[in-house]
């Protein structure tokens, strides 16, 4: 080990928004940054353009905490018994997701916005829910998500072209 197992500066430049949900999440977890490791905890960048979008996502292995740094987010997570606890964090503010929970974060302004996230996990993983149904190696049968959202298979099939397997 080294002084270098226990530094990082991957979270001192913004992520690159110019994507189609206009946020970026960048992580320093044990991957990146291997002095975390058995310590568990780790910490993520997220940057957000104007109206950007950390679409709903789940992380099965941490609570997550976010610090908002600049700008104002709408966000929220659901439940298991399918309520939504949402409202806006501002600059200065935080907001914690639970465990497991399905959750998102929106920059509600016409500037760019920026979080600092914390996990009680060196490795908290992260599963993007559409991402998860609509793109899935092998798929998951288009009958199986039709019928689940109530709507027709060719919609399926036209969301499951925008998230290619990976």
């Amino acid at each position: 080990m080294t002084a270098n197992d226990f530094f990082s500066n991957v979270l001192a430049t913004p992520g690159n928004t110019g994507n189609a949900v206009g946020s970026a999440v960048t992580s320093a977890n044990v991957e990146k940054l291997p002095g975390l490791n058995t310590l568990g905890v780790s910490v993520s960048r997220i940057d957000y353009a104007p109206w950007g979008v950390n679409p709903p996502h789940v992380h099965p292995r941490a609570t997550e905490v976010i610090f908002v740094l600049q700008g104002s987010l709408d966000v929220g997570f659901v439940t298991t018994a399918n309520r939504l606890y949402a409202r806006i964090v501002c600059a200065g503010e935080v907001f914690v997701f639970p465990r497991g929970l399905v959750h998102y974060q929106r920059n509600n302004g016409g500037g760019p916005a920026a979080v600092l996230s914390a996990f009680d996990s060196q490795l908290p993983g992260t599963q993007p829910v559409a991402e998860a149904l609509f793109g899935a190696s092998p798929p998951v049968p288009t009958d199986v998500l039709a019928r689940s959202f109530q709507i027709d298979g060719g919609l399926v099939e036209a969301i499951k072209s925008k998230f290619p397997p990976k």
